[in-house]
């Protein structure tokens, strides 16, 4: 199946789903989870998104959103992932709490390594 989402109207409802990578629970600390309302609120104010509802679980997100501006929703949606995935692993490289640290990152490396278009490390399935 393939990762990419089709959007096939421009200014259409969508619901999307997303999880981390080996449905790791990622979002079971609230610093990772705050990451991730803060660019929800980034992709609204700057980005166009109109966000009609979303669902953090542990492992996953659900989305309903629409694009209220030029930009493609697969676009911002990307972006939204790219910039997610990239803080959240910085902040956990960060953290000083070792107890699920090497674990998160070596998974998400190995799962990098399945991936032709992630480099180093992959949060997002």
């Amino acid at each position: 199946m393939s990762g990419n989402y089709k959007f096939h109207n421009h200014e259409g409802l969508y619901f999307v789903s997303f999880a981390v990578a080996k449905w790791l629970d990622v979002f079971s600390r609230n610093e990772y989870k705050d990451i991730l309302i803060e660019s929800l609120s980034n992709c609204q104010n700057k980005k166009g998104k109109e966000i009609m509802a979303w669902c953090i679980m542990t492992n996953h997100i659900n989305l309903v959103f629409r694009c209220i501006c030029p930009e493609r929703p697969e676009q911002v949606l990307g972006d939204l992932k790219r910039y997610t995935s990239n803080q959240i692993v910085k902040a956990i490289k960060e953290n000083r709490r070792k107890n699920r640290k090497e674990f998160m990152l070596g998974h998400f490396k190995n799962a990098a390594k399945n991936s032709s278009i992630v480099n180093h490390h992959q949060l997002w399935r």
